[in-house]
């Protein structure tokens, strides 16, 4: 693993940042506080027999001195201080976001209209099984990805970056996108169209329909300008299982792998283009927008 897959795998930043400040946080409390308290105990029986000595010979002494003795010689350094608060949090954020809920932040406009650019959203990561964090291996299987779900998973040609898009095809089902409509297992998906969609950012509009993808409905977003055909599929694993032409093209999806595509159909790099998505890949799958900075009318459930 380079040193940008690194840094960009928070996970694995905040799992060594909790084994760090763990191991401290148990050194101090099971070694280095037990230590303190046997040097301050040393100490304070050195000061009080001192003490003694000193009243006896008249001398007048400050109770207070005893008491700041004390609490300086019991007080953790800086390090394991601050260690100590970090620890607790540290392993709570990691706990939430490895087994329960984790947030990303929608880059691309591949999902539109479902998903915005600058969108914030909470991924489920217990629906599809749970999982070892930073290794991504199941150990309890719960649920498997169904037609429709809008899933986030690792790129097969990088796994160090997160992909969204949403599940068209299963294990087992034979998909065809001819002419930019889908049929899954010889059945058509039925298209209703709406009003068309504008890009503010680009000030172009997108032809605008909802999909029923065998029972799930949601809206995609066709190009009239863009072709048919997908240009310059890569050479991906299991490639042929899928067949390419002018109008588009046929694949079988593989047992434990997933076909994923956007909902901004011709603006979207998916499985049209880099093939399928191992079990192995699986992320969870997203269901909240918490927050966008630029539209607070944003945050609600998606479909």
């Amino acid at each position: 693993m380079n040193l940008q897959a690194i840094l960009g795998n928070f996970a694995l930043i905040l799992f060594v940042l909790m084994v760090g400040t763990g191991i401290i946080w148990f050194l101090d409390v099971f070694y280095l506080a037990k230590q303190r308290r046997v040097r301050a105990d040393t100490a304070l029986r050195e000061f009080d027999a001192r003490n003694l000595k000193l009243s006896g010979e008249g001398i007048k002494l400050q109770e207070s001195g005893r008491a700041a003795m004390q609490a300086n010689l019991l007080k953790q350094p800086a390090w394991i201080e601050y260690s100590g608060s970090f620890f607790p949090v540290i392993a709570l954020v990691f706990f939430l976001r490895s087994f329960l809920y984790e947030p990303f932040k929608i880059p691309s406009s591949s999902m539109v209209p479902t998903l915005q650019i600058g969108d914030l959203i909470l991924v489920n990561k217990f629906t599809y099984g749970i999982r070892l964090p930073i290794i991504n291996k199941k150990i309890v299987d719960v649920n498997h990805p169904q037609r429709g779900d809008v899933m986030v998973f690792k790129y097969p040609e990088d796994p160090s970056l997160d992909y969204i898009k949403r599940v068209v095809g299963v294990p087992g089902d034979k998909i065809v996108y001819k002419n930019k409509r889908l049929t899954v297992n010889g059945k058509g998906v039925s298209y209703q169209p709406l009003p068309d969609y504008l890009d503010e950012e680009r000030l172009s509009y997108s032809k605008q329909f909802s999909e029923n993808l065998l029972g799930v409905d949601h809206k995609i977003l066709n190009d009239e300008q863009a072709p048919a055909y997908v240009p310059n599929p890569h050479n991906f694993p299991q490639r042929e299982l899928c067949g390419y032409n002018d109008e588009g093209f046929a694949c079988t999806v593989p047992t434990g792998q997933y076909f994923m595509m956007g909902d901004n159909r011709d603006n979207s790099l998916d499985s049209r283009y880099w093939g399928f998505v191992p079990d192995q890949n699986i992320v969870g799958k997203a269901f909240f927008v918490w927050m966008n900075l630029s539209n607070i009318k944003r945050i609600g459930s998606f479909q």
